[in-house]
């Protein structure tokens, strides 16, 4: 695991990715979790088509990664995959923790997230959701409860590509704040008290001013468990 700054990157030792494409379960911009991730069925190829490519080989790849260090970011840059059937992932990056405004906060079950993707996550995590924790519920955060990024993958019900197939996504599940409490998008957007409800609702629309896409629970019943967090140039919010 490394520490990214500035001028830091060409010391890299890439990271691997164990188990290859990770299988997101519940996100409405992909099928149902019944079809394998690196199935054939599914149109992905469960190994790589070629040997791994090298980490941040172009200059604005390896401005990305060092950006991404100056944020506290804690993460390992992994190699570039290509997995054949519009699935790949390009200067992606394993995160293990962000920074908040005075402390760091973990990241759960994360894969690999495209670098300027994590750069997004990283912004939105400390100005977005920390600060808003603190704000709203009075206790910073602690911990981002993610099911997963990166998965070979369509959007429901099309023949094209989510951005998880290319490691632009994010799934948000829950946040753990310090003071033990964990706010759950299925179980606290609709039920939850109602500074729990106004901080998922603030969290939700500090993620639209960022992110291309961001789907939520009141989108369809398919993101009733999670903020679907998308990088893009649209302004799709819902």
């Amino acid at each position: 695991m490394h520490m990214f700054r500035k001028g830091a990157v060409k010391g890299v030792v890439a990271g691997t990715m164990a188990g290859g494409a990770l299988i997101l379960t519940g996100c409405g911009a992909i099928p149902d979790s019944r079809s394998d991730a690196g199935s054939a069925s599914s149109g992905g190829i469960s190994q790589p088509r070629s040997s791994p490519g090298p980490v941040a080989t172009s200059r604005s790849a390896q401005m990305c990664l060092a950006q991404l260090g100056d944020t506290g970011a804690r993460f390992s840059a992994l190699p570039d995959r290509d997995y054949g059937m519009g699935c790949r992932r390009e200067n992606s990056v394993q995160l293990s923790a962000l920074q908040g405004d005075h402390s760091q906060f973990s990241i759960g079950n994360i894969g690999a997230v495209e670098c300027e993707t994590a750069q997004l996550f990283s912004a939105w995590a400390r100005f977005g959701v920390d600060r808003a924790a603190r704000q709203i519920l009075g206790s910073p955060l602690t911990r981002i409860e993610t099911m997963g990024s990166y998965a070979c993958r369509n959007v429901a019900g099309t023949g094209r590509r989510s951005a998880h197939a290319r490691a632009e996504a994010i799934d948000i599940g829950a946040f753990v704040l310090d003071d033990g409490r964990r706010i759950s998008v299925l179980s606290d957007w609709n039920d939850g008290t109602a500074s729990e409800r106004e901080f998922l609702r603030v969290v939700h629309r500090s993620a639209c001013k960022r992110f291309g896409t961001v789907l939520g629970p009141d989108y369809n019943a398919a993101h009733r468990d999670h903020l679907h967090l998308e990088q893009g140039d649209g302004s799709f919010c819902r």
